[in-house]
Parts: structure tokens; C-alpha cells; sequence
């Protein structure tokens, strides 16, 4: 194994190491909104990362959790293939403390965080992904325990009576994959839309592993003078078969349905020194699980979840610097027939203020957001972010604040055969700081972070014995620190190649947990590479290779490809080194595979 790396990272250098730099080209430019403010990257402090839609293009991979394996110091626990099931954990959080955003609209599930990726939309429809990682309760509230991630959905251009049918994507592969995707854009003087329908299934690259996702999309901007409305509507429907997804592996007959729902409408109020933005939004989701798929009878569990929410955030321009603030309330409902029926309502405010001193040298920017839970009571999280900026592409930041998390509803009252909530669980809480450096270029940048979090109350299913039930319990103290890594390169011909690394160390305070479900596996260890080389005019091919190790010494490496010819055709190549990995719950991942397919604009 090792031998085939070195061998494929020489010839890849040699390929692209004599060619000459170009400086045409500008990694600061994109405008980010990781606080409540829209500031350029540039002058972000925070660890910020940004997917761009070129990258997401000549990416080997094929959904939006195989695309996040591929930043540094995020972990998707993955169940299977084609984006079907996983979980999302930045620097060693659980997936209950990462938020994921569409367009700013925040798609919590207060059933249980193994939802958030059920609402995520195909590829094609990406502009960008913005990544923040380190304390953002005070930005986003409780949810971004450790992160947050923002996925920025595409816009057609104002154009008159304009329409165009693209053929995203025709593909056929390894399990039996097949791809559909069809995307329509029809723009007028004062409406234009995105409609985009996708269809992937599989018949599964082991017994009950078969897949069938749907995705129905529709994004509308309509033009009230200078003023623009957006709507946005997105279904999707996954079912798939779970073998040994859940329970034990020896469970290999389960099988699940789920359904997410989005409906949002946003604008924007814009003067010289002041802007507002409203934004209303329904959250719906639908978890089906059958214990035995051909007997439903023997055990199954219905899940309905709502979230209603109407947020007004703004930002007023001053002498004196830059203020945000803002305010939203949702309202929370789950039905199920094994949680019961619930309601929860949430206020949240914050007030956010940029200081700029000794001509612009010093940035300091508190903050702080008060949250209501209806059934948890009041709760404050401060921060505070400080930048110094006084050499010519080169930052140095610094942040600290308070994090949050309730327990979930299947924290509180969940129960199976194997399985145990506990209605007196504490909420989990943390300080988190991190301090760091960036150094930016046309042709280079560079990010490099030292991170700590000390959390209290800690959620985790644990048991004393193999064969006892899992138990949710605050679990105590866990001490996480570490310190991260990013380099991208650019050269002629738009080549580059991209390194990241994370090291992650867990200090479990808690020393007599003998089997623990989801806090205690972190990746210890996480690089990740990407080389993307443009041998012709036409020719792009893209390699990633990936090697993850966690705390109970686990480890694998992956390494994927894509090859596109940019007239329609493309080649997938994944785990080209036919690794034997698990990412969670010992659920086997596959071998190697390959996908082919091609795409097509009709104007």
C-alpha cells in the first residue's frame, strides 16, 4: 500500500512541479457568511473553509458526505454508499453538535442529529460550501456545538426569455448504480427558476444494502424593483436497506425510509448603512425504521418532525464599526410512536459588533446570543474574536466562546431492545478557543490552527457489559485539543494541489466507561490530499487520497479519482486501492468501484 502512494504522489508531483506559477489567479475573492455579517475571506478570522463550485466539479466524489470527507477535520461516519446514511462530526464532536445550513436556514432536527444530513441536496446544485469550525453557538446558536456548515445553492442569471434543459448527469456503475439528474433554468424580466429533479439508486454492494434517493428542487427569485425574493422548495425521499446499520451487526434485515422537506422565502432591505434580512422557513421530516424488513410487524418506529421559523437579522454601518444582530423564533413539534408527541418553542438574539484599531491593525469583535428553550429554560453564549492584520497577507486570529447543546428526543425518550433514553440528562456544555494564522496569495494560501474545547455533560449511549443496553448518561468531562493544517498551491494551467492535516487528542475524564457508542472514536489522525491536473485543453483529472486513524488505533487509506472530459464524459474511480475499512458501527464500506456517465445542455 504505501509502496503504490509514493509511487503515484512522484509522478504526480513530476508532472506539475516544473511548470511555472501562475499569478492570474485569487483565492481571497468570495464574499463568506460565516458570522451574520457578509465579509470577504480575506478578511475572515475564523477557520473558515470554502468549497467552491469548481472543486465540487472536478471532485471524485458523488454526493455532499463524500465531498465533506474530503476537508480536513471533518469526520462523516458513513453507512453505506451514494450518500445514503452518515453522520457529521467536526474536530471530534458528535453529530448532534454540528449545524448544517441551506441558504442560511438552519436544518436542526430536534428528533436526533442522525437527521442532518437527510435534508442535503445533489452536487449540481452547489454554489459553495462554507465551513466554520471551532465555537459558533454565538453565530448560529446551541446546535453549533463545534461547527457549522452552510451549503449555498445555485442562482440562474437574469437573462429575457431565456430557458435551458441540462442532462446533469446519466451514469451507470459498479452495484448496479444509476444516476439521473435533469436540471431547467427559465429566466424572464422579472422571474427566474432553477427546477432540478435526481433519481439515485443501487442494488447494493452487500445483501440489503439497496438504495433509492429522489431529490425535487425548486429555487425561485423574483424582482420587486432593486429588491430580490427568494423561494426555495426541496423534497427528498431516501429508502434504503440497513444491514447492521443499527443495534448490532448481527441485525442484518433492517430497513429505513426517510423524507426531509424544505420550504424558505428570504430578501433583503438594503440602504447606506443599514441592512435587514427576513427569512421564513418549514422544516419537515419523516423517519420510518423496520427492525425486519419483509416483517414490519416484529418492530417498527415512525418519526414525524416540524420546525417553523421566522429569523430578521442586520447589520448597521457606523463610525464606530460594523454591528450585527438579529433574533428568531422557531417552533418545534415531533409525533412518534415511540418518543411520543413533544412541542418546543426557541427564541434566540444576538448582537455581534466589528471594532477596527490602530488603522485596521486590530480587529476586535465580541459578541454574545441568549437563547429561550421552552423546556430548558434561558441560556448565553458569549464570544469573542480578535485578528491582527498588520503584514501584508498575513493574519494572526484568536477566538474564544461558550457552546451549548439540549439533548435530542431521542436522548430523552428513546427505547428498544438494545436501546435506552434518560429524561433526566443535563444539556451539554463547553468553552471553546482556538488560535491561528493564515497567509494568502494569488497563487498560495495557508492556514494553520492550534484548538481546545472543555466540555461538561457530555451525551453518550454507554454500557458496562457487552451485552447490557445502551444508556444515554452525561457522561462527565471530555478535554479535546488539537491542531490543524491547510495548504493549497496553485500552477500553471489552473493545476493545484491541496494538503490538509488534523491531529485530535481526546482527554476522557471519565476512566470506567467500558463500551462507549459515538464520543470516544474521534480521528486521532486525518490527512487529506487532492491533486487536480489539466493534461489537455479539455482533460481534467482530479486525485484524492484521504488516510483517517482514530483513537482505538483503526485506521485506513482511501484513494479516489475522477477523470472528466469537460464536452459531457466523466469517470469515477473510488478506492482504487480495494481497502477493507468500516467508518461506523463496524458497517463494512465497499471495495473498489467505478461509475461512468456523461452530461448534456440543450439551450
Amino acid at each position: 500500500m504505501k509502496k503504490n502512494l509514493s509511487i503515484l504522489l512522484l509522478i504526480t508531483f513530476y508532472s506539475i512541479y516544473p511548470q511555472d506559477i501562475s499569478n492570474n489567479q485569487n483565492l481571497d475573492e468570495v464574499i463568506i457568511s460565516s458570522t451574520k455579517l457578509d465579509i470577504p475571506f480575506s478578511r475572515n478570522f475564523r477557520t473558515v473553509k470554502i468549497i467552491s463550485s469548481e472543486y465540487i466539479k472536478n471532485s471524485p466524489s458523488t454526493n455532499v458526505l463524500d465531498l465533506l470527507q474530503e476537508v480536513t477535520g471533518i469526520d462523516i461516519r458513513r453507512r453505506g454508499v451514494g450518500g445514503i446514511q452518515g453522520d457529521l462530526y467536526i474536530r471530534g464532536g458528535g453529530f448532534d453538535q454540528t449545524l448544517l445550513l441551506i441558504d442560511g436556514m438552519k436544518m436542526d432536527d430536534v428528533q436526533t442529529g442522525h437527521h442532518t444530513l437527510n435534508m442535503i441536496i445533489p452536487l449540481f446544485l452547489i454554489d459553495r460550501i462554507e465551513i466554520i469550525k471551532g465555537p459558533a453557538a454565538r453565530i448560529f446558536g446551541q446546535n453549533a456545538f463545534n461547527g457549522a456548515i452552510n451549503i449555498i445553492t445555485k442562482e440562474t442569471k437574469w437573462e429575457p426569455r431565456n430557458a435551458t434543459l441540462q442532462l446533469n448527469e446519466l451514469s451507470f456503475g459498479s452495484y448496479s448504480q444509476k444516476n439521473l439528474s435533469i436540471t431547467s433554468k427559465i429566466s424572464g424580466e422579472k422571474v427566474k427558476s432553477i427546477l432540478s429533479f435526481s433519481n439515485n439508486n443501487s442494488n447494493g454492494y452487500r445483501h440489503n444494502t439497496d438504495y433509492n434517493k429522489t431529490n425535487y428542487f425548486i429555487k425561485t427569485t423574483f424582482k420587486n424593483g432593486d429588491q430580490p425574493i427568494h423561494l426555495i422548495t426541496s423534497f427528498t425521499e431516501n429508502k434504503f436497506g440497513a444491514n447492521g446499520f443499527y443495534a448490532s451487526p448481527s441485525a442484518t434485515e433492517q430497513y429505513e425510509e426517510t423524507q426531509a422537506s424544505l420550504v424558505g422565502l428570504s430578501t433583503a432591505f438594503k440602504s447606506s448603512k443599514l441592512v435587514l434580512k427576513p427569512k421564513f422557513y418549514w422544516r419537515r421530516g419523516q423517519d420510518e425504521y423496520i427492525y425486519i424488513r419483509d416483517n414490519p410487524s416484529v418492530y417498527r418506529n415512525l418519526h414525524k418532525t416540524n420546525k417553523f421559523s421566522a429569523e430578521l437579522s442586520g447589520s448597521y454601518f457606523s463610525n464606530s464599526g460594523v454591528t450585527g444582530f438579529g433574533l428568531d423564533f422557531s417552533m418545534y413539534n415531533v409525533s412518534s410512536n415511540n418518543l411520543g408527541d413533544h412541542k418546543r418553542e426557541t427564541l434566540n438574539f444576538f448582537l455581534d459588533h466589528e471594532f477596527k484599531l490602530f488603522n485596521d491593525i486590530l480587529v476586535l469583535s465580541p459578541g454574545i446570543s441568549v437563547s429561550y428553550f421552552s423546556d430548558m429554560s434561558w441560556h448565553s453564549f458569549p464570544g469573542l474574536d480578535i485578528g491582527i492584520d498588520f503584514i501584508s497577507n498575513f493574519k494572526i486570529y484568536g477566538n474564544i466562546g461558550k457552546t451549548y447543546r439540549i439533548p435530542t428526543y431521542t436522548d430523552l425518550y428513546y427505547s428498544d431492545k438494545t436501546t435506552l433514553g434518560n429524561e433526566n440528562l443535563l444539556p451539554e456544555s463547553a468553552i471553546s478557543n482556538e488560535l491561528g494564522l493564515k497567509y494568502n496569495k494569488s497563487n498560495m494560501s495557508l492556514s494553520f490552527a492550534f484548538f481546545q474545547r472543555n466540555a461538561k455533560n457530555i451525551i453518550d449511549y454507554v454500557k458496562e457489559n457487552e451485552d447490557d443496553l445502551w444508556n444515554a448518561q452525561n457522561i462527565g468531562s471530555l478535554k479535546t485539543k488539537g491542531f490543524e493544517l491547510d495548504l493549497k498551491y496553485l500552477f500553471k494551467n489552473k493545476n493545484h494541489l491541496s494538503f490538509g492535516y488534523t491531529n485530535l487528542e481526546d482527554d476522557n475524564y471519565i476512566s470506567n466507561i467500558n463500551f462507549s457508542r459515538y464520543s470516544i472514536n474521534s480521528l486521532k489522525h486525518h490527512v487529506t490530499t487532492n491533486l487536480n491536473l489539466n493534461y489537455l485543453k479539455h482533460l481534467n483529472h482530479t486525485f484524492v487520497l484521504k488516510y483517517s486513524e482514530r483513537s482505538d488505533n483503526s485506521n485506513y487509506t482511501i484513494l479516489d479519482s475522477k477523470i472528466m472530459y469537460k464536452k459531457g464524459l466523466f469517470i469515477y474511480i473510488n478506492n482504487i486501492f480495494d481497502e477493507v475499512y468500516s467508518e461506523t458501527n463496524l458497517v463494512p464500506m465497499p471495495g473498489r468501484n467505478i461509475l461512468i456517465g456523461f452530461s448534456v445542455v440543450i439551450d
